[in-house]
């Protein structure tokens, strides 16, 4: 398998936020998409993938509807996505994505996090070098053969299609995200869940010791309010 299947499979192994983060990180996925798109899901393609992430996710429909309903008020302020680089103990790089309304405070907030874990916030550019942008789909495996399909989306941007317990995965780069979701719709293919990650082109093996000095940072990052995504390059082993 290739290194989309390793890095899934690792992030599959360490702990997942709570449902009402997982929640609140949607909210504001449906709110960045209405305001660049749109409330109307069949014109705005980006709202209509984070409606499929919410759903897997067993987000209620009126949560649904009442984020897409807020973000269609004006006077909502807009949340920026703002990305963080820098790096744990142990020369272990992170990266931050974050979507905010107060960028003041989630400066402060993301500094504080690596000062007080003997890390330090880098410059721009500093580490995402080290990451692939990429994005993904996962659909239901009956009736569908992964090998075909990875030959078939060859020609839309896939580089990596294979299927674990959750269905088929196709994962590509991230400008390749607009042409897949066009083709699985034109293809009437369901699209149960869809994203982006940063899979890192190197890791770093430390040692349990020192994973532990590395997760403590991680941890005080993943908390916050303000965080979405958090990416880093040590490798990740089973317990």
């Amino acid at each position: 398998m290739g290194r989309a299947f390793e890095f899934r499979k690792a992030r599959k192994m360490k702990r997942w936020s709570a449902m009402s983060k997982a929640f609140t990180r949607i909210g504001k996925d449906i709110v960045m998409a209405v305001k660049e798109g749109g409330p109307d899901p069949d014109t705005n393609s980006k709202l209509r993938a984070v409606i499929q992430n919410a759903k897997s996710v067993n987000m209620p429909k009126d949560n649904i509807e009442r984020a897409i309903k807020r973000a269609s008020d004006k006077s909502l302020g807009d949340y920026k996505e703002v990305l963080f680089e820098g790096y744990a103990p142990h020369g272990i790089a992170i990266l931050v994505e974050t979507a905010t309304d107060n960028n003041t405070r989630t400066v402060a907030n993301i500094r504080s996090y690596f000062n007080k874990c003997d890390g330090h916030l880098g410059t721009s550019g500093s580490v995402e070098f080290m990451f692939d942008h990429t994005c993904n789909f996962k659909i239901p495996a009956e009736d569908l053969d992964a090998e075909e399909l990875e030959l078939e989306f060859i020609d839309f941007g896939a580089e990596e299609v294979f299927e674990d317990e959750d269905g088929i995965l196709i994962y590509a780069p991230f400008e390749s995200f607009g042409a897949i979701q066009k083709e699985l719709e034109d293809r009437e293919i369901e699209i149960i869940s869809s994203g982006f990650e940063r899979i890192p082109t190197v890791t770093k093996e430390i040692s349990k010791e020192d994973q532990e000095d590395v997760e403590k940072l991680l941890e005080k990052i993943e908390e916050d309010d303000d965080v979405q995504n958090v990416y880093h390059t040590m490798k990740e082993t089973e317990d």
